[in-house]
């Protein structure tokens, strides 16, 4: 199984910036991540094929892990069933990346992309000498003003405050 002799310290790695993820939570992520890497692709198909060939295990199996990974608690099967707090991960991912840099200068950049005529993606990354790291993000209709109820996460706030 080549795939496991890669998948468990990569689990480990996973896990120590994000203590705060159950067990189950920081396999999930590291199968999904691991498996884009490798299968070159974050597709589920692609993703799930290459993780049933690497865990000798069945597609629709590798397919139901990654799935109920992204899924809401309430949806789950099970009665201590957990969801991934996006928001939560963030902050240690960010500090976790940043980490490796050199120098303390940040920067937040902000960037309005069009999709077409008819969205434009507002989004806001920390960067710094070595990286830049996606922190909140919202999807806009193309022409209308102000965001929409719910409109752009809160993160940026959260990731600024944690470095």
């Amino acid at each position: 199984m080549f795939f496991q002799a890669t998948f468990d310290p990569w689990r480990s790695t996973i896990m120590a910036p994000l203590p705060h993820l159950s067990k189950s939570l920081a396999i999930g992520l590291a199968l999904w991540s691991l498996g884009m890497v490798l299968a070159r692709s974050c597709a589920l198909s692609a993703v799930r094929a290459f993780m049933a060939e690497g865990l000798r295990q069945q597609e629709n199996t590798g397919r139901q892990r990654l799935r109920e990974w992204c899924d809401e608690a309430a949806t789950k099967r099970g009665a201590k069933r957990q969801e991934v707090h996006v928001e939560t991960c963030f902050a240690p991912l960010l500090a976790w990346k940043l980490s490796g840099c050199q120098g303390r200068q940040r920067a937040i950049a902000l960037d309005a992309t069009p999709l077409g005529q008819r969205c434009v993606v507002l989004a806001i990354s920390v960067v710094s000498r070595c990286c830049a790291m996606l922190v909140a993000w919202v999807v806009l209709e193309a022409g209308k003003k102000g965001l929409a109820p719910g409109g752009l996460c809160a993160w940026g706030a959260v990731v600024y405050l944690s470095i």
